[in-house]
C-alpha cells in the first residue's frame, strides 16, 4: 500500500528566478503570520474530516526558509505524522544557519532540499539566481550541524552559457559535499517566464543530453544511483515523497495553489495568498477546481510514471524488440536503458496498457 503524503506550499520568495513559473511572489512578506495561521487552521479541519496521518511532508515553494523558523516549525508540529515519517523542507543555501536547522530537528525534520542549481558564478547569474556557491557549502554545514544529515541538492543542466566543464564542476564539487540525494534536471523553458521571452537563452537538447551522461556517470560512481530519471539517490535514501507521487499514491496539499490526490480524484487550491487566508478565515473551501480521471487515464498514467523509475514497467507493456537499446527485460519487468531515458518521453507513446 502506498505511503500517504501532505505538501504545504510556502509561496514567499526574496526573488524571482527568471525560469520560475511556480505560484510565488516577492512583495507578500506582509502576509507571512496569517498565511501560517491559515495553514494550521486548513490542516486543523482537514484532520477533523478524517485526513489519514502522514508518512512523508515536503515544504515546497516559493522559498520555505522565508520563514522565520519558529513558523515554519509550527506547521510542522500541526501536521499528524508516523513515528517513522520523512519530513522535507527545500531550503535557500542563503538563509541557513544551524540555529535555524536546529529548530526545524526539534520540530521533527530530518531532511532538507537545497536549490544549489549550479556551483559556478556566471552560470547561476544566467538564470538570474542570487545565492553564492560558497553559501552551499557553509548551508551544508549547518544543516549537519543542526541534526539533520538526509540532504537533497537539486541542480539544473542546460543553462545558456554552461559549457560542459562548467558542468562537471557543479557536479564534483557537488559529490564532494557528500549528500544523501541529488535530483538534476535539465532546464525547462516556462511559458510566461522571463526565460521563455529569451530564445537565445533556451537550452539545446544534445547540450542537455552530454551533460545528462557525465552526470550519471560521475554520481553512480559516487554510489549516488538513479531511481527516477533525474533523481539519484545512496541506497535508502530515496525521496519517499516523491514515490508517493510516482506510485499515484494519495496526498493532500495545503496553502496555495498546493494540490491534492486522493484515489484518482485531483483537486488543487485558490491561486493567491490572499485569497486562501480569506477563503480559511471565513471557514470556506480552498478548493479552487478539480478533475476525475477515468480508469484507462489512470491506467496509462500508472504506466508513464512507472517507465520513469527503476522498477519499469510490466512485460507486455511495450514492444521491446521496436525499442532495442532503448529498455531492457529484468525479471518481470520492462526498464529504461540510460539511453532510453534520454528518450523517455517518447518511449513512453509507445505503451500499451
Amino acid at each position: 500500500m502506498s505511503e500517504f503524503g501532505v505538501y504545504v506550499h510556502i509561496p514567499f520568495c526574496r526573488h524571482r528566478c527568471d525560469y520560475c513559473a511556480f505560484a510565488t511572489w516577492t512583495d507578500r512578506d506582509h502576509l507571512m503570520v496569517a498565511y501560517v495561521d491559515a495553514v494550521i487552521a486548513d490542516i486543523e479541519r482537514t484532520v477533523e474530516t478524517g485526513m489519514p496521518v502522514a508518512d512523508t511532508v515536503f515544504f515546497g515553494g516559493g522559498t520555505p526558509t522565508r520563514l522565520a523558523p519558529e513558523l515554519l516549525a509550527s506547521i510542522v508540529t500541526a501536521i499528524p505524522v508516523t513515528t517513522n515519517a520523512e519530513i522535507t523542507i527545500e531550503c535557500n543555501p542563503d538563509d541557513v544557519t544551524v540555529e535555524m536547522m536546529k529548530i526545524y530537528a526539534a520540530a521533527g525534520v530530518n531532511r532538507i532540499s537545497m536549490g544549489v542549481q549550479s556551483m559556478v558564478d556566471h552560470v547561476l547569474q544566467s538564470l538570474n539566481r542570487t545565492h553564492d556557491p560558497a553559501n552551499v557549502v557553509k548551508a551544508i554545514a549547518a544543516a549537519r550541524e543542526g541534526g539533520i544529515t538526509s540532504i537533497n541538492l537539486d541542480l539544473i543542466y542546460g543553462v545558456h552559457g554552461e559549457s560542459v566543464d562548467d558542468w562537471r564542476t557543479t557536479v564534483e564539487q557537488t559529490i564532494a559535499l557528500q549528500p544523501t540525494h541529488i535530483s538534476a534536471y535539465g532546464l525547462t523553458v516556462e511559458a510566461g517566464t522571463p526565460l521563455a521571452e529569451d530564445p537565445s537563452r533556451h537550452p539545446d537538447d544534445d547540450d542537455q543530453a552530454d551533460k545528462y551522461v557525465l552526470a550519471d556517470d560521475l554520481f553512480s560512481a559516487a554510489g549516488l544511483m538513479n531511481y527516477e530519471i533525474s533523481n539519484w539517490a545512496l541506497a535508502g535514501h530515496e525521496c519517499r515523497h516523491n514515490q508517493v507521487y510516482w506510485s499515484q499514491g494519495n496526498y493532500t496539499g495545503f496553502g496555495c495553489a498546493a494540490h491534492s490526490h486522493l484515489d484518482g480524484r485531483r483537486w488543487w487550491n485558490v491561486r493567491t495568498p490572499d485569497r486562501y487566508i480569506d477563503c480559511v478565515t471565513k471557514n470556506e473551501t480552498v478548493e479552487a477546481s478539480d478533475e476525475v480521471l477515468d480508469a484507462p487515464t489512470r491506467a496509462r498514467e500508472a504506466l508513464e510514471l512507472s517507465l520513469r523509475t527503476r522498477d519499469g514497467v510490466p512485460l507486455g507493456t511495450l514492444d521491446v524488440e521496436a525499442l532495442e537499446g532503448l529498455v531492457e527485460v529484468v525479471g518481470e519487468r520492462i526498464v529504461l536503458t540510460r539511453r532510453g531515458r534520454l528518450l523517455g518521453n517518447e518511449v513512453s507513446l509507445r505503451l500499451t496498457p
